[in-house]
């Protein structure tokens, strides 16, 4: 590119129209993609970041583990008591001749027995079932689990995404105020500008580098969180952001698709556990029998004996304890059920807006791409095109151009909100999980 090409016609080579050309040219070499850079190192897409926090985390197994342990206590529950081993010596003389003999006195027996509690077979039933639902639990508390993973991985790689962009850009914005800041003193020195517009040029370089400052430590912050999630020495890969034009949920049955979200189910399975012992509270409105056998060996010359008892609790305060315990689990049952049905409510809600808030930032980036993206640019373009034709000033250009650099800017902040709006939408249930049939997949409708 011949720079000479750049200056006003007909005018002479004077110091600072040599001034002004030199800073057009640097501000040209802005726009222009520098080839000679190192091509960028491959980072994670946000899937791979997704699969590696997955990996990493130990929250799911500690989940596997109280799965496991919940279906191994339901088998134990849903057996009977283990048997006791009574022993012991009847009748003792502790006084007279034969005072601790133990075979001389016909009443003295050496006793050993067995003593079973037969458990009723439904309460039996009931405590497996609820272990089972506590199993049940603890699988959809792995569900959340997962989401979640999910979730904040992806918000924290699209922070990391478009704050490098941002950075990025803003550092454009440095060397567009350094520009300004030569144009400034070049119209000064030749008597076309004010000491003032050299002092306004140094204050837009102080208040760019402070954004840079600002940009640079998000960039730094959002790889600290990415790190929490797929461990250090991660990036992410460029030019690898997903489409956010879609969302697995259908605006028109909301209600009906949070009753299947992870949260929700365990509720459901907390219900079911405190409906479970509603049943298991009334089934012990009925006491338990408990039976026993018993050998009873005399001294030679007496008859050996056998003894067969049971025995039975005697709920004679039926309605102080057993009565009050059954009403106690009802009541939590009915709690449940209230807080399930509030959470539903409460998610709904939050759904709805983060639905708005998508949609309109889809509208809103849609309004940018489509028309004041394009738009500054056409500016820049003609006010360089009016300076090139002697009908602008080197100060309209740069301002062009630092207009254009903040409306890209502002577009990229608006996409990042965007897409962590739909991060936040398409990881409400774990990725790998099949929807609920009623889920299809939201358009944006600009």
């Amino acid at each position: 590119m011949h720079f000479l090409h750049l200056t006003r016609r007909r005018t002479p080579c004077r110091p600072d129209v040599f001034g002004s050309t030199l800073a057009l040219a640097m501000l040209l070499c802005l726009a222009l993609p520098n080839e000679q850079a190192a091509a960028a190192s491959a980072g994670l897409t946000l899937v791979e970041a997704q699969q590696r926090a997955l990996e990493r985390s130990r929250t799911l197994p500690t989940q596997d583990a109280a799965i496991a342990a919940a279906r191994e206590l339901a088998v134990a529950a849903g057996r009977l008591p283990d048997p006791v081993l009574r022993a012991g010596i009847d009748n003792l003389p502790v006084s007279g001749s034969d005072r601790f003999n133990i075979g001389s006195d016909f009443m003295t027996m050496r006793r050993i027995g067995v003593m079973q509690e037969l458990t009723a077979s439904d309460k039996r039933r009931l405590r497996a079932a609820q272990l089972e639902r506590t199993a049940d639990k603890a699988s959809a508390e792995k569900e959340v689990a997962i989401a979640r993973v999910e979730r904040e991985t992806a918000q924290a790689w699209i922070d990391l995404y478009f704050a490098k962009q941002m950075a990025d850009l803003v550092h454009q914005q440095v060397s567009q105020a350094q520009l300004d800041l030569e144009a400034a003193e070049a119209a000064y020195r030749a008597g076309k500008g004010s000491q003032g517009d050299v002092f306004a040029a140094r204050g837009r370089i102080g208040a760019a580098q402070d954004k840079v400052s600002e940009f640079d430590t998000r960039v730094r912050t959002a790889q600290s969180t990415l790190a929490r999630w797929t461990g250090p020495d991660v990036d992410v890969a460029p030019e690898s952001l997903p489409s956010i034009d879609q969302v697995r949920l259908d605006p028109e049955s909301i209600d009906s698709q949070l009753a299947h979200h992870p949260e929700i189910a365990v509720l459901d399975r907390q219900e079911e556990i405190a409906r479970t012992g509603v049943q298991l509270a009334e089934a012990n409105r009925h006491p338990d029998w408990s039976v026993e056998v018993s050998l009873q060996h005399r001294g030679q010359g007496y008859s050996n004996m056998l003894s067969v008892g049971v025995s039975v609790p005697l709920q004679w305060d039926r309605k102080n304890r057993q009565d009050r315990e059954l009403a106690a689990k009802i009541m939590q049952a009915d709690q449940v059920r209230d807080e399930r049905e509030e959470m539903l409510r409460t998610h709904a809600a939050e759904v709805r807006v983060m639905l708005d808030e998508w949609r309109s930032g889809r509208e809103r980036l849609a309004r940018y791409k489509r028309e004041l993206e394009p738009l500054a640019l056409e500016q820049s373009a003609a006010v360089l095109a009016a300076y090139r034709g002697g009908k602008a000033a080197l100060a309209e250009v740069l301002a062009a151009r630092r207009n254009e650099l903040e409306v890209r800017l502002q577009a990229l902040q608006l996409a990042a909100e965007t897409a962590k709006r739909w991060a936040q939408l398409n990881f409400l249930y774990p990725s790998g999980r099949s929807m609920p049939p009623s889920m299809n997949q939201s358009e944006a409708r600009p």
